[in-house]
């Protein structure tokens, strides 16, 4: 019963799917009891980020196709729409996937260090959905040991980036007077905690931070020096901004092209930077139509980023190392765990057998059978039934030529004289 990795990504599919697929966290232990009724899904999770959505699950030899269906299901996608953008991975590839994934190795910016919680909250929701089992959990703890293994042995931390430390420095070259701009923050989590503190470092002049909860936003625009608005008055306040930075969950864009345009007029017509940092997209797409407004989603940070790989290669092949260090180790428990299974159920027969036989023999002597006939016809008896299935098992082997199994039956059922040296 193979461990197998199968998703999407910023590298195999375009923002346009990616947000189709995107799985709401509200809805995710809905998703998440779905996925684990599918006829073959020992256990599942689910991870989904702006970048990615992933199932890992462990499931029956040929039941791989049936994930890719219900992900297409899941989210009203015609059979077959997500073929050319899904990847699969089976056993030491998809523990090394899941690995490299929460150490910011498979992110779109490398070594980012948002993903280890992602992955943290994805594993939590399949506990509390009671959707993971022994290999999946023991799998994901192992996980977070490298990823902080390799935090510590490695350098991939260094230069502190994240996908709102991109955006803000994507800000700073479309918008060269940062300091001077009116910039807008839609959200509370995260990424806009993080693009907030990067925009004070570089002395903006004002800071609005709108979100649906309105307490959220006065939390977090009183930490970093801005004022707060309730989320229905964004239209209202959207002239102001220079620049806006959203990063929210909704499912449906908050931004819309009517409400940019009344902006642009009030302005007049001087020219707006939108970040979109969603997935969905929080901004309409029809609004990259309108002139004077240059709209990037996340997509578009790729040419931002670039220069901080470079920094983070050298820590990367160590990463890497690591990784493939932490597989082996891994396999090597999951194939232990297989070799145990063998040996419990092998137990477990004997145990039934013995207590089958021990009642029948029981009963047999309360009736007056005399005791020496019960023990003789109890021995022959567990003797038989221990044994059938390996004759069986042997004889059949013989007939098939399997040797191998043959030469292991000898050295498991050698005696502990013939186990002694010769004198």
């Amino acid at each position: 019963m193979p461990l197998i990795a199968l998703g999407l990504n910023h590298q195999t599919a375009p923002l346009a799917l990616r947000e189709k697929v995107a799985l709401d966290a509200g809805r995710l232990p809905e998703a998440l009891a779905g996925l684990r009724g599918l006829e073959g899904v020992e256990e599942a999770a689910l991870l989904s980020t702006c970048n990615r959505t992933e199932i890992y699950a462990q499931v029956t030899d040929g039941r791989e196709p049936a994930l890719a269906d219900w992900l297409e299901r899941h989210h009203g996608l015609e059979s077959g729409a997500l073929s050319d953008y899904l990847y699969l991975h089976s056993d030491a590839a998809a523990v090394r996937h899941l690995f490299r994934v929460a150490t910011g190795l498979d992110s779109l910016i490398l070594g980012e260090p948002q993903i280890l919680g992602q992955v943290k909250e994805a594993w939590q929701a399949a506990r509390d959905g009671h959707s993971l089992r022994t290999p999946l959990d023991r799998l994901f703890q192992q996980t977070f040991a490298v990823a902080k293994r390799v935090r510590t042995d490695t350098r991939i931390g260094a230069h502190p980036v994240s996908v709102a430390f991109a955006a803000v420095r994507l800000a700073r070259r479309v918008f060269s007077e940062l300091d001077r701009a009116c910039v807008l923050l839609i959200g509370a989590g995260d990424t806009i905690e993080l693009a907030a503190r990067h925009l004070v470092e570089t002395k903006v002049q004002r800071l609005l931070v709108a979100n649906r909860t309105l307490e959220h936003a006065q939390s977090l625009a009183t930490r970093h020096g801005g004022v707060a608005i309730a989320l229905a008055d964004v239209s209202r306040h959207l002239p102001e901004a220079d620049i806006v930075i959203s990063a929210t969950a909704s499912r449906e864009p908050i931004l819309r092209k009517d409400a940019v345009q009344a902006a642009l007029k009030a302005r007049k017509h001087r020219p707006m930077f939108l970040l979109d940092l969603a997935v969905p997209r929080d901004i309409a797409a029809d609004v990259a139509d309108l002139p004077d407004v240059y709209v990037y989603t996340i997509d578009d940070l790729e040419q931002a980023i670039e220069e901080n790989r470079a920094s983070r290669r050298e820590a990367a092949q160590q990463a890497e190392a690591i990784i493939e260090l932490q597989v082996e180790h891994y396999l090597s428990w999951w194939q232990a765990q297989g070799r145990q299974d063998a040996l419990r159920k092998l137990r477990a027969g004997g145990v039934a057998a013995r207590e089958e036989l021990l009642a029948k023999a029981q009963a047999e002597l309360a009736r007056g059978e005399a005791p020496e006939h019960v023990l003789e016809r109890l021995a022959h008896q567990l003797t038989n039934k221990l044994l059938h299935g390996p004759s069986a098992a042997l004889r059949q082997a013989a007939l098939d030529g399997d040797a191998e199994l043959l030469r292991a039956a000898e050295r498991l059922y050698e005696s502990d004289d013939d186990a002694q040296p010769a004198p």
